[in-house]
């Protein structure tokens, strides 16, 4: 029970981190169409869950219990495959094929 309250509180707080950071980046990009601050997310959110997992698995520095919180809930909550492709067809409806391409090129290259 204690592990699943410890994924759900950093689910909350990574959801959260998730909106802050997507809203700034994008706030960053007044004018564009392409939804930035979702793709800074998902690449600031894979590279913390590579890192993290180097040093629960090879390192054996975080245990059970805090990869459980910190990769499955806040890292889960903050990365967001949902919004990407929402996002992308959201391009594609707009009449923005080449955003929604690059889109798609962006998050697989980077992420």
């Amino acid at each position: 029970m204690r592990t699943l309250v410890l994924i759900g509180t950093g689910g909350y707080i990574g959801s959260i981190l998730r909106y802050l950071l997507s809203s700034y980046v994008q706030q960053l990009s007044k004018g564009l169409q392409f939804p930035f601050g979702t793709l800074a997310v998902n690449v600031v959110g894979c590279v913390l869950i590579g890192c993290l997992a180097e040093l629960a698995d090879q390192r054996s520095l975080i245990s059970d219990e805090t990869r459980g919180f910190l990769i499955v809930g806040i890292l889960g909550g903050f990365t967001t495959f949902s919004a990407f492709g929402n996002e992308t067809m959201n391009l594609l409806r707009s009449g923005e094929p080449w955003l929604a391409f690059g889109n798609i090129l962006g998050h697989i290259t980077l992420v």
